[in-house]
């Protein structure tokens, strides 16, 4: 029960509150030209699906962004820009993106800075993502192997990220003790003026992958630990226990078993070995366990943008989306759209129809391939359509 406060426990309480905002403004007189501190802007939340039942998002894999136009493109034909190819063109192609498909989220799934070409770690990032709080679409990140080698750690950059305006990216999920930095869930609930408002319809789960590590001696890359996915199994049961729907996950570096899709019909480019670690943490059987996941997403290799089956799960690689990453000269950089679309049912939508995804190219007409359906509702007899 709360305890009543007193008048003079009340003055006690809001006269500290009122001599910073003093102090704050004061100093700003005496000095205009200091930085003042702002809150920041928050995209309403939680997020939603449009009116229209549809729910877009545009993942941007590998910026490897650097300095601005101090910094040179790699891998590029000559008609793209030769010299005057920079970090700018990366930024070009995000403010196309935006303008042409119009994302309700945008997701950056590591190495959005490439460490060693960033002389500041949190400037490259401001630039890298300032397309997005320009235009002021929600976005989440996650880091790959590369963004803490420049100033921050990936602590930092993790906090600095959840910071900056329009991010809907944690740190790390409360209440629970995670390997890593950038773990969290993100839901996405129905349309205003629906039965579904205050039901989160499709579910997104954000996992840090890590760097580098030494496993007997042997250098290998990073992998999600077992705390990373015991959250995650808790966190989909609960979230299914409430009401069954939809997931999706993203992290950057893949799980070992990406590898086996060489031996699949798989759609898109498989165009470099898959760059995974040397340890199998478990990752695949997770995510079958848990059963409500139905894609992965996935950055790391450049030269992949491939969507493959594992065990009913799509895995699908975003495509080298920065020009100052590695990539292969007239194969143009690209990103992935993943599109989700409700049910209508007689009076109102009934959750999550269908899940599609297609890759947008870097060209004269930002040409769409390889769509393809990931998930429909109808066959699928553990998420019938919900009515509320």
């Amino acid at each position: 029960m709360a305890l009543p406060v007193s008048p003079a426990g009340l003055l006690s309480l809001l006269v500290p509150c009122l001599l910073s905002f003093v102090l704050l403004r004061f100093s700003a007189l005496l000095d205009p030209g200091a930085a003042v501190p702002r809150v920041k802007r928050s995209p309403p939340l939680p997020l939603r699906f449009r009116h229209d039942g549809a729910f877009k998002i545009l993942q941007v894999a590998d910026m490897h962004f650097g300095n601005g136009a101090a910094t040179r493109c790699r891998d590029v034909a000559p008609e793209v820009g030769g010299a005057r190819c920079s970090d700018r063109n990366t930024t070009r192609f995000l403010r196309r993106l935006i303008q042409a498909e119009r994302p309700d989220l945008i997701a950056f799934t590591g190495d959005n800075i490439f460490g060693g070409s960033a002389t500041d770690a949190a400037e490259s990032l401001l630039r890298a993502i300032s397309p997005a709080i320009e235009y002021k679409v929600p976005w989440a990140a996650i880091l790959g192997n590369h963004d803490q080698e420049s100033t921050m750690t990936r602590e930092e950059l993790m906090m600095f990220l959840s910071l900056m305006d329009y991010s809907v990216s944690q740190v790390n999920p409360p209440g629970f003790l995670v390997h890593g930095f950038g773990n969290y869930h993100v839901g996405i609930h129905g349309p205003f003026g629906s039965g579904l408002v205050n039901a989160s319809l499709l579910n997104l789960y954000f996992l840090d992958s890590g760097d580098r590590e030494v496993v007997d001696g042997i250098k290998t890359y990073g992998w999600i630990k077992e705390s990373q996915l015991a959250w995650l199994s808790a966190t989909s049961r609960e979230l299914q226990q409430n009401l069954p729907a939809p997931a999706l996950s993203f992290f950057h570096i893949p799980n070992p078993e990406v590898q086996e899709l060489w031996y699949t019909d798989f759609k898109g480019e498989y165009q470099e070995a898959v760059a995974c670690s040397l340890v199998n943490s478990g990752v695949l059987d997770t995510l079958v366990s848990m059963g409500d996941v139905k894609g992965v997403f996935l950055g790391h290799d450049h030269l992949n943008d491939f969507c493959g089956n594992l065990n009913g799960i799509w895995f699908c690689y975003g495509g080298g989306f920065g020009y100052h990453a590695y990539g292969r000269p007239h194969w143009p950089r690209r990103a992935r759209v993943i599109y989700t679309q409700l049910k209508k049912g007689q009076r109102s939508w009934t959750g999550v129809e269908s899940i599609q995804t297609w890759k947008l190219l870097d060209d004269e007409n930002l040409s769409k391939i390889d769509e393809q359906v990931l998930w429909r509702d109808s066959d699928d007899d553990s998420y019938q359509s919900v009515h509320l």
